[in-house]
Parts: C-alpha cells; sequence; structure tokens
C-alpha cells in the first residue's frame, strides 16, 4: 500500500459505552473517507456490527464468540486482512470485547507483518466512573490493563457519575494517570476525533498472563451466525473468564412486543443485555447493564431491507437460559414458530 493507514484501539469494560462512541466519530468523520471497523463480541450472536454497519463510506466486520486476542492474532489477522483488501480504508477502527486483553492486539498490530501496513496511533479507554469502585470490575485482569495500556483514558456517562464517583476517579488518575498522553471527561461517547490522531507510546501490561491462562484458546475464525432456510430463530452460548453469555438470532419477519420486552429488561438483573429488536413500534436497540435500560432508535438503511432481531446476555454468573428464552419467545406477536 502507498502509505499505512492510521488505527486506533477504543477497548473498555462491559456496557462502557464503545459501540456509542465509535458511531459518535463514525458520524463526525470526513465525508469522502472510507473507514473501516473491526468489532470483537464475546457472545456468539454479533449485535455491534448490525449497530455501527448502517453509515454511509464505512465497512464493519466482526469476530464474534470470544477474545481475537488469545490466539495469536489469528481470527484478528484473517478478519482484518479481508477488511484491507475489500475496503482500502483511510482509517481503521478495532473495538475489542469488553472482556478482551488488549496487549496481544497491540502485538500483533506492531508485529512485522503489519509494519508497512499499519500506523497504530492512540489506545483509547473508556472507564465508566461508577465502576472504579466495584470490585467485579477492579478485580477484573483485562478491566486493568485496559487501563494501564490506555494512551488516552475517556471517562464516560460522566453525566451519570455521583460526586463520590468523580473523586474516586480523581484518585485513581493522580496514582496510575500520570503519564497518559490525556485524560478526558465526556458524556454519550462524545469522544473528540481529534483524539485518534494522537501517538501510540509504549506501556506495559500488569495482569496478562492471568488474562490468557483464563480462557480456553480458540483455533479457528468464528463465522458470522446465520439461520439455515426454513429456520425462525436460534440460540447460541459461550463462556470464559468468569464470565457466561447467551444470545437469540430470531427471523425479520418475528416481531416483539414493546412494552412486553422494556418491562422484561427493566426487571432483568444481568451485567449486560443488549438487543437490536423488529417490534410492534419498529426497529428499537435496547441496552441494559446492571439494571439500567436505555431504548433508541437506530437509523435507517437506504435500501429497507428488513433485518434479523439480535439478542445478547452477558453475566458473571451462570445464567438461566431456560427461563430467560421463554419469557423471550412469550413476547413475540406471530406464536407458533419453532427452533429447528
Amino acid at each position: 500500500m502507498s502509505k499505512r493507514i492510521p488505527t486506533n484501539i477504543i477497548t473498555g469494560f462491559l456496557g462502557v459505552g464503545k459501540t456509542t462512541a465509535i458511531t459518535h466519530l463514525l458520524k463526525s468523520k470526513p465525508a469522502e473517507e472510507i473507514w473501516s471497523v473491526l468489532v470483537n463480541e464475546f457472545g456468539e450472536i454479533g449485535i455491534d456490527g448490525a449497530m455501527l454497519d448502517q453509515l454511509d463510506n464505512v465497512h464493519v466486520r466482526e469476530v464474534p464468540g470470544g477474545c481475537i486476542c488469545c490466539v495469536a492474532g489469528l481470527p484478528m489477522k484473517i478478519a482484518l486482512n479481508m477488511l484491507i483488501a475489500r475496503t482500502r480504508p483511510d482509517r481503521i477502527l478495532i473495538e475489542p470485547t469488553g472482556l478482551g486483553h488488549p496487549e496481544e492486539i497491540i502485538n500483533t498490530l506492531t508485529g512485522e507483518y503489519y509494519d508497512n501496513v499499519l500506523d497504530l496511533c492512540a489506545t483509547l479507554t473508556l472507564v465508566d466512573p461508577r465502576r472504579l469502585s466495584d470490585e467485579r470490575y477492579i478485580g477484573n485482569a483485562s478491566f486493568n490493563d485496559q487501563l494501564a495500556l490506555a494512551d488516552i483514558v475517556v471517562a464516560n456517562k460522566t453525566d451519570l457519575a455521583s460526586e463520590q464517583d468523580k473523586e474516586i476517579f480523581n484518585e485513581w488518575v493522580q496514582q496510575h494517570g500520570k503519564d497518559k498522553s490525556g485524560i478526558e471527561w465526556i458524556s454519550h461517547g462524545k469522544i473528540d476525533p481529534q483524539w485518534l490522531l494522537k501517538p501510540r507510546r509504549e506501556r506495559a501490561a500488569q495482569q496478562g498472563e492471568q488474562h490468557r491462562s483464563a480462557l480456553a484458546p480458540r483455533q479457528e475464525v468464528a463465522l458470522p451466525v446465520a439461520l439455515a432456510e426454513g429456520e425462525s430463530w436460534l440460540c447460541r452460548t459461550n463462556q470464559g473468564n468468569g464470565f457466561y453469555s447467551v444470545g437469540w438470532l430470531f427471523h425479520a419477519d418475528i416481531p416483539f412486543d414493546f412494552n412486553g420486552f422494556f418491562l422484561l429488561l427493566s426487571g432483568l438483573s444481568v451485567m449486560r443485555f443488549k438487543a437490536v429488536l423488529n417490534t410492534s413500534q419498529g426497529r428499537y436497540i435496547f441496552n441494559a447493564e446492571n439494571g439500567v435500560l436505555s431504548v433508541n432508535q437506530p437509523p435507517l438503511l437506504d435500501d429497507g431491507e428488513p433485518l434479523e432481531s439480535r439478542l445478547e446476555c452477558i453475566d458473571d454468573k451462570p445464567i438461566d437460559i431456560a427461563a430467560l428464552q421463554a419469557s423471550i419467545l412469550a413476547l413475540q406477536l406471530l406464536p407458533g414458530f419453532a427452533q429447528r
């Protein structure tokens, strides 16, 4: 290639708002530029790509089903190579799973194979200040090393943070943030595109081995999940690093009761639930994090083609899949569909 492609890793733990932030960046990019996004998800269904792949001059490729950093970068290399070859982007954004560890991703992108292809710029790590007092987060190796390897730490959702939350974050900055290129405060994922231009610095992970030993290695590239002919819906599960996921894919012709689904998620006690859903009131994005639910409408696609509904639940304890699935199926407005 005639010049190296500017590339940024945008990381952060579960529910911090990475996809919202990337969507903001994609809407803010120069109209004539082509940007490509590599999305990695812990769950098998793949939802973030469906949220992002709706903008002009933007190309998205997903690697679902686990952390792309844990098999010598093989899944990431294959997906990234295809993305570069097919889209010839002006910039690449990489969104690892919230449970992922960025060390091996950085090593791969700065290794000999990509040295003349990619220009790895600043790594941005989003953090919710409310989580710096939660042991489930601060006791997690990936959470801590996402912050350790960040060039720029971005406090997101600051409109929801209390004064105590902000004080705890400021204490963290005093202890760990002195070598960072930036400490920023935002709400609603409104990252300044200029931050992408800052250079990357060499940084050391603190708990990388702990993350790798907790995950079963994945030797193959997970293919995007798709419904077979005549199949109305399917369910897929995954687990690793002390976390569990279950996801569903539903045919585009199956709508769900909006109010019923809103009530279901409002009372659901899990770390993370997200869905892009066809409902009685239109297509909506549902995001639930630790009991807090938000609902938004995605932008309409120009071609108007109907899209499947995608749902994913992640928790740090085993999920009662049968009970949750029964609740979801009960909200279908076209009963009688069966899983093949």
